[in-house]
């Protein structure tokens, strides 16, 4: 025992450990690389529960809305259309780990645009902001969103905006955190805990929109029109449109201005928008009774992440500091030997292992609390879930979800624009299409 405590000595003083050979026995030297693997292990296994997943993302800063500072002439105003914003599906262990579920994500695809319209038309700097079911080419700009991450701790959004020409203006992922001062003084339509965010998009739009070559909006609009008429009657209108390999539309010829064809589908577009607007107002009677819930969900859900942060942080603490007692013991059990040291041994080791699993019950607590938001998340979204929009005519209704009224609504412009075709009906005879809530 005397000799393996020299050539332990030895191999310490060497000061070869880590850095080269050693000159002591190789057989005890593979033995305490072995145990410095294992303390390796613990303190790393310990301290990996710090580690969070990151978003790579643009964090936004405090940031206030542009306004236009004087009318601007609507030849010169384009319209933006915002599809309802997408999701992944979430699983079993996205919803525990993120603390919300599918129906949540479901309403805020609804919610977030809503907001997003609205801070858009508080700008002053576009014609009509629209909400609409799925994408449409005839959009002047169209803008498109994927969520992330949504909870009320952090909002972090994908967005893209493209115009008519199909001509990307810009894609961007944003990020914001909230604080508990972030739902003071908040206000539906107009205040929201991620408005800074919210203003940082209208603001990056507004400056892609500056940034157009004079002529852009006349010609950008001129394709919006032709896209919605070549949808309805290809044949008549496809030869106005040229389209690249990359998706790109230029204008290769115009309609004559008295153009009778052009002049009914044209009709056909205002009357789309009025269905358009009248699904807006459903939207937003949506977003309105979801106000409330929503911003207190959020502001319980920031709660109670705040709060898992400090056990998990208490935990992850107790736990390095138990790792360190046992791989202290280990060290000396490799170092030192003898009957003289294997008490303290025994006692840092003990003492280390009830520490690391005081650890282990904090972090069963944070559980507790991440449960306690998914049975908020799981309440709000049983509350919040759409309700269907019934349109009703004197001859047709429209049932189903936003996105498949739509479509039977799009049907039924077909079947109109098909029978002013037929009997050349006058743009100003055609059937009466209003729709009513």
């Amino acid at each position: 025992m005397e000799r393996i405590s020299r050539i332990q000595k030895k191999h310490l003083d060497c000061g070869r450990f880590l850095s080269g050979p050693c000159l002591c026995s190789r057989r005890l030297c593979l033995k305490v690389t072995a145990r410095w693997t294992i303390v390796a292990f613990i303190l790393t296994t310990a301290l990996n529960g710090c580690a969070s997943h990151r978003y790579s993302a643009r964090d936004v800063a405090p940031t206030q809305i542009k306004v236009a500072q004087q009318e601007i002439p609507e030849s010169d105003l384009l319209d933006v259309g915002i599809v309802v914003f997408q999701s992944e599906e979430l699983t079993e262990d996205d919803i525990e780990d993120k603390g919300t579920n599918n129906e949540i994500r479901q309403s805020e695809a609804h919610f977030i645009p809503c907001h997003l319209r609205n801070t858009l038309q508080r700008s002053a700097l576009w014609g009509s902001v629209r909400v609409l079911p799925e994408e449409s080419a005839s959009q002047d700009v169209l803008v498109t969103g994927e969520i992330l991450a949504s909870n009320g701790q952090e909002l972090v959004l994908k967005i893209k905006a493209t115009d008519a020409r199909g001509r990307l203006w810009y894609e961007e992922t944003y990020r914001q955190e909230a604080l508990g001062s972030s739902y003071k003084d908040n206000t539906p339509w107009e205040q929201d805990a991620y408005q800074d965010l919210y203003n940082t998009i209208a603001n990056d739009l507004a400056a892609h929109r500056q940034k157009l070559a004079a002529g852009s909006v006349e010609r950008i609009r001129a394709v919006a029109q032709l896209q919605f008429a070549r949808e309805f009657s290809p044949e008549a209108f496809d030869a106005y449109l040229i389209e690249n390999e990359e998706q790109e539309i230029t204008l290769n010829r115009l309609p004559a201005d008295d153009d009778p064809q052009m002049a009914r589908l044209m009709a056909i577009r205002e009357r789309d928008h009025m269905y358009i607007d009248t699904l807006n107002q459903y939207y937003d009677g949506f977003y309105a009774g979801m106000w409330p819930a929503y911003e207190n969900w959020r502001k319980l859900d920031l709660t109670e992440r705040l709060a898992r942060e400090e056990i998990e942080k208490s935990a992850m603490l107790r736990k390095a500091g138990g790792a360190l007692l046992v791989a202290m013991a280990i060290l000396l059990e490799a170092t030192q030997g003898g009957s003289g040291s294997s008490m303290l041994r025994g006692v840092m080791a003990v003492s280390g292992g009830q520490v690391f699993m005081s650890g282990i019950n904090l972090s069963k607590q944070a559980e507790i609390h991440s449960a306690a938001i998914a049975e908020l998340s799981e309440s709000f979204g049983a509350d919040m879930e759409p309700i269907n929009l019934e349109l009703k005519g004197q001859t047709y209704e429209l049932t189903g979800s936003a996105q498949e009224q739509y479509r039977q609504w799009r049907d039924l412009l077909r079947e109109i624009y098909l029978q002013e075709t037929a009997f050349g009906a006058d743009p100003d005879s055609t059937p009466d299409t209003s729709v009513a809530d």
